[in-house]
């Protein structure tokens, strides 16, 4: 058995024992479409709500062994931890998620940001619960690591929390644009980082989500999101080359429909669609460039079984079996039954195996 010790560091890991994640995002065949989900587990999970009771968030991310745990419940940590290395005070409420104390209101108060953060640092209990976890999973199934987006983060920063209109975060794009730009460029320099350090921990492919994209129009999104999404694909390649790793990436990009073309040209191997987009328009958009990954309505969780089963082989018809990760549309919801989640992923398994059989 390994010690503690031994355990953080990111080397020795076991073997990959299921790699068609992967395979599938390369665009390679696979025997069967492969599925995942995105939870939150604060919202969803009561194991995951029960061994938080009473501890501060961050408390517990910086544990990698707590940290480790409520991954291997599924959480994801996309942003709050790199918000506060930059410098920003962020709280985690129940129900609420990240607040941010004290936002950003005027283009002076980006000097409060740290100018340069030295990721490795700041971030290691982050990169450590990877390395911890990336043992734990015994090679079962890939490590999928994530960042928010820099239009998404800006927005964080700037509206304090969540937002139904964004007003705030965009007020700055129509008045202080190259305010705007300095902010995005910034963010982007420490997201690579970030994610380069999430590969170096144990990471095998990584997620950028821009869940603010919707809010954009096409020409805000052009100008304020796509090259950003494009530098950090681009950098975080070329960095991984040299260090002779292959890591496929994900963007997801939700609601920005109109922007499929282009996303399929901006150096991701996988572009994740929300359930507002239809299959087959979406493989004729993005011309085979890239595999897809989505896109099932959450909300179908909430269908009895045979019903979900229906409606997972209408997707997979729409998607076909290959180049395709099968996903929700968004995140689960805290009342959505486990069981449900589990009828979805053996329903992808089956009309997906079904599927490879005729072909």
């Amino acid at each position: 058995d390994m010690s503690k010790n031994e355990l953080i560091l990111p080397k020795d890991f076991p073997q990959l024992k299921n790699n068609t994640f992967l395979r599938a995002a390369r665009g390679e065949q696979t025997e069967h479409v492969p599925v995942w989900c995105m939870r939150q587990a604060g919202r969803y999970l009561p194991e995951f709500r029960a061994s938080r009771e009473g501890k501060d968030f961050f408390e517990t991310c910086r544990s990698p062994e707590h940290c480790c745990e409520l991954t291997l419940q599924n959480l994801k940590i996309k942003f709050a931890p790199l918000l506060k290395a930059l410098g920003m005070e962020v709280q985690m409420l129940t129900g609420k998620g990240p607040t941010f104390t004290d936002p950003l209101k005027e283009p002076e108060d980006l000097q409060r940001l740290r100018a340069s953060v030295d990721v490795n640092k700041e971030l290691d209990y982050v990169f450590r619960a990877i390395t911890l976890t990336r043992h734990k999973i015994e090679g079962k199934v890939p490590l999928i690591g994530f960042s928010g987006a820099p239009w998404t983060l800006m927005s964080y920063m700037i509206e304090g929390g969540g937002s139904n209109t964004h007003s705030k975060a965009k007020r700055w794009l129509y008045r202080h644009p190259e305010s705007s730009h300095m902010l995005l460029r910034m963010l982007t320099d420490v997201i690579v980082e970030y994610l380069l350090g999430q590969v170096a921990a144990g990471a095998q492919a990584l997620q950028l989500f821009e869940s603010h994209a919707g809010i954009l129009g096409p020409v805000q999104f052009k100008e304020f999101s796509l090259p950003y999404l494009r530098d950090i694909a681009r950098r975080v390649k070329d960095k991984l080359k040299e260090m002779d790793q292959d890591v496929p990436m994900i963007v997801f990009a939700k609601d920005a429909h109109y922007a499929l073309e282009e996303l399929s040209e901006s150096h991701y191997e996988v572009v994740g669609l929300d359930w507002t987009i239809d299959p087959r328009s979406a493989r004729k958009r993005t011309g085979g460039k890239v595999s897809l990954q989505g896109n099932m309505d959450p909300c179908a969780l909430y269908a009895p079984k045979e019903r979900i089963s229906d409606i997972v082989k209408k997707m997979l018809e729409g998607f076909g079996s290959r180049g395709y990760i099968a996903n929700l549309g968004h995140g689960l919801y805290p009342d959505m039954d486990p069981e449900n989640v589990g009828a979805f992923v053996e329903a992808v398994h089956l009309h997906s195996k079904n599927m490879n059989k005729q072909v």
